[in-house]
């Protein structure tokens, strides 16, 4: 009883304190500190606990849709609603962090699974469709060319095809006797993806592709002549014996009257060809000659302005320079004037191909007239510290000056200023190139 009496007291001492003019709580029922500010009066902080409750029961049941959803999205019901355990939206959980790279692993074993397949399904198809290509009714080749054609858009069902000499042997077969232009469309493109791989190169060769697609270089439709063109242009470049097996093909002869066609893209393979077939072999420049390809390539340079056209236009104009019958031809149709308008351009190779041909050009044409615009460039050019440019340009100017009496007058007008004096004779490590031009210079004007 008195200890009832004793906790009873405290209490009421409690409330009666509490009730004072302080209003404070000392803290015995709230358990809050009392401190001491800096006037020295005693307050009591105050601190608020908040207990969350998490339901660890909903979120263990939804665990398998949370993985599902991340993982594999597309098997998810429409209008799914998922429990999110994201707190924080700037950090990703565990199962977030999973998701991008389970997604592109998931792709790779798809793709893996497609790529099989796809080889299987050709591997299994070759057979059939190469008797239907040797069949006689051309509707049949026809349709199943073009069904050969889809399968070689995709590697593994392309390298299945290509490793098949009876079907490669097959589709130049289809490609040589059809007078159909979807047929021919459809062989050409067939070897034209074949040509993507160097096995696939192997087998048109071998199975005497190149003739085939030759043949086709004097087809109407634009698509097959760019089909054979870039695969013999691959060939060119990747296949040994190549080279030597369009030439046997009359390739020269086919090739040349195409560089009237007007697409750059494609003129710039065909010149590309023309050079890597006429480098090296004389024979190859007489043909590109007698079927006109000097006049073309003189054309080209004047009238185009893409920059890839130009340069492998250029290059083969470089190796006609050096043919004694291909360089009075390229000088009579104008091809001086025509590599000179690109001695200023911003491409460098442009410009050293043109110089370098220029340069080779440079004494047949002493004769010619219309050359200031020319000399006004090389002048210009003589100020490079480039020693293949100064070579380059100091030999035409030595070239085009003898005995050429109206060259001669107009290097005395344009090169008598102080300027050039000094780069001619004040320049030691330049003088051995400046010696040909300079003999003709000052014997010019001492006459």
């Amino acid at each position: 009883r008195l200890c009832l009496r004793s906790a009873v007291s405290d209490i009421e001492k409690v409330k009666e304190w509490q009730e004072t003019t302080y209003h404070l709580d000392s803290g015995i029922q709230s358990g809050a500190p009392t401190i001491r500010d800096e006037d020295g009066e005693y307050t009591t902080r105050h601190y608020t606990t908040t207990t969350t409750v998490t339901n660890l029961e909903a979120y263990a049941l939804t665990r398998k849709q949370r993985v599902q959803n991340a993982l594999f999205p597309e098997t998810m019901e429409d209008g799914a609603t998922i429990l999110s355990t994201q707190t924080d939206p700037s950090q990703m959980t565990n199962v977030q962090r999973l998701a991008e790279p389970s997604q592109l692993l998931k792709t790779a074993i798809i793709h893996l699974i497609n790529y099989q397949d796809d080889a299987e399904l050709a591997t299994r198809a070759v057979p059939e469709l190469t008797k239907l290509l040797n069949d006689e009714d051309q509707v049949v080749v026809s349709k199943a060319a073009q069904i050969v054609n889809q399968l070689t858009r995709k590697e593994a069902s392309r390298r299945a095809l290509m490793q098949s000499p009876q079907m490669v042997a097959a589709v130049v077969r289809a490609m040589q006797n059809t007078s159909d232009m979807e047929t021919a469309k459809a062989t050409a493109s067939i070897l034209h993806n074949l040509s993507h791989q160097r096995e696939g190169l192997l087998s048109i060769f071998k199975s005497g592709g190149i003739p085939a697609l030759v043949r086709m270089l004097s087809s109407p439709m634009e698509s097959v002549l760019f089909y054979a063109i870039t695969t013999l242009h691959n060939l060119l470049l990747h296949q040994e014996g190549a080279k030597m097996a369009v030439r046997l093909a009359d390739g020269l002869q086919k090739m040349v009257p195409l560089l009237k066609k007007s697409n750059p893209k494609f003129l710039a393979i065909t010149t590309d060809c023309l050079q890597l077939l006429s480098y090296g072999n004389q024979e190859s420049k007489l043909i590109i000659l007698a079927n006109g390809g000097p006049e073309g390539l003189v054309h080209i340079m004047r009238n185009y302005n893409y920059e890839k056209l130009l340069w492998t236009t250029s290059r083969v104009l470089k190796v006609l320079s050096v043919c004694p019958s291909n360089k009075p031809a390229i000088v009579e149709a104008g091809g001086m004037q025509a590599l000179g308008k690109h001695l200023t351009g911003t491409s460098q190779r442009l410009q050293q191909n043109c110089l370098w041909t220029l340069r080779n050009l440079s004494d047949a044409a002493t004769k010619q007239e219309g050359m200031d615009g020319l000399l006004q460039m090389l002048v210009s050019l003589l100020s490079s510290d480039d020693i293949n440019m100064l070579t380059c340009a100091t030999g035409i100017l030595s070239n085009l000056t003898c005995n050429n009496a109206h060259n001669n007058t107009w290097n005395c007008t344009h090169l008598y200023c102080p300027e050039q004096y000094f780069l001619l004779i004040f320049a030691p490590k330049n003088i051995m190139y400046f010696l040909p031009f300079l003999f003709d210079f000052f014997y010019s004007r001492k006459l």
